[in-house]
């Protein structure tokens, strides 16, 4: 597939969904995938625009990329907003305390995580973060 960009703004996540679908589409995954992959995606895509675009006083592009080989569908996502390496956060997650205690914030970076086979961050010697999300393609996708 082509190379997407799009201003790093709320209005694009529409496009980001469409770009997304139609790679999922073409690597033969599955609708349960897809949504996970959309929903991996969607949250990463929202978090840079809110929070590397918009509360850091920045404005940008997001460029979107993907790959199919014979096993994984991969989809890459690269913006030069604030940094943020997900992995770092300093949110800690206690899944099992009630709503009311729990802090504010990470769950949706938890659900990108367990959402897709693989998921990588790097910050590039460009000096732009690269999100990479890679699904595993499933044996009847194989067969196409």
């Amino acid at each position: 597939m082509e190379r997407l960009t799009v201003p790093g703004t709320l209005d694009s996540l529409t496009e980001i969904r469409k770009y997304v679908t139609a790679a999922a589409a073409a690597a033969g995954l599955d609708k349960k995938a897809t949504y996970r992959l959309n929903l991996a995606v969607d949250e990463i895509a929202t978090n840079i625009i809110i929070h590397g675009y918009d509360e850091a006083g920045r404005e940008g592009m997001i460029d979107l990329w993907s790959e199919i080989d014979e096993k994984t569908l991969t989809i890459s996502l690269e913006d030069s907003g604030a940094t943020y390496n997900p992995f770092q956060s300093d949110v800690e997650l206690d899944l099992d305390l009630p709503l009311e205690q729990r802090q504010i914030g990470g769950l949706g970076v938890y659900l990108t995580i367990q959402s897709v086979d693989k998921f990588l961050y790097e910050h590039t010697s460009e000096d732009r973060n690269r999100h990479t999300f890679v699904m595993n393609r499933s044996p009847a996708s194989l067969a196409q």
